[in-house]
C-alpha cells in the first residue's frame, strides 16, 4: 500500500469519526464503531497489510450496522464505500474464518478493549 493510500484511508477514517460524533443518540453500535475506527487509525502506519486491516474494518462496520439496525446517511456511506474500495485490494486476506462482529480483532493482547454494553 502506498503512502498516498494510507493518507487517504486515514482521512476517510477521521472524516467518518467526525460525522459519527454528530450522530444522536449514540447507540452502543456507534460507540463500538468509533472505538474501532480510532484503533485502526492508530495501527495503519505500522500494519504489515493495511489493506486487510481496512477490509476487516469495513466488514466490522457492516456487521455492527446490520446487528444494531444502523442506517448511515449518504455522506457517511460514501466514506465507508471509499474505505471498502481500499480494502478490496486485500483480496481474501483476513476473511477466512473471521468473526466480523468481534471488536477484539483490532486490539493486541496488552491493549484494553473498550466495553460499551
Amino acid at each position: 500500500m502506498t503512502k498516498n493510500i494510507i493518507v487517504e484511508a486515514k482521512t476517510d477514517i477521521q472524516n467518518l469519526r467526525t460525522l459519527l460524533e454528530e450522530h444522536q443518540p449514540k447507540s452502543t453500535g456507534i460507540l463500538d464503531i468509533d472505538d474501532v475506527l480510532t484503533q485502526v487509525y492508530k495501527k495503519l502506519d505500522s500494519s504489515h497489510n493495511p489493506e486487510a486491516l481496512i477490509n476487516r474494518l469495513v466488514n466490522y462496520i457492516r456487521s455492527i450496522a446490520l446487528a444494531d439496525h444502523l442506517h448511515f446517511p449518504e455522506n457517511q456511506e460514501k466514506l465507508i464505500i471509499g474505505l471498502s474500495a481500499i480494502g478490496q485490494k486485500a483480496g481474501l486476506n483476513g476473511l477466512y474464518m473471521a468473526d466480523f462482529s468481534d471488536k477484539s480483532q483490532f486490539y493486541s493482547y496488552i491493549e484494553e478493549i473498550p466495553r460499551r454494553n
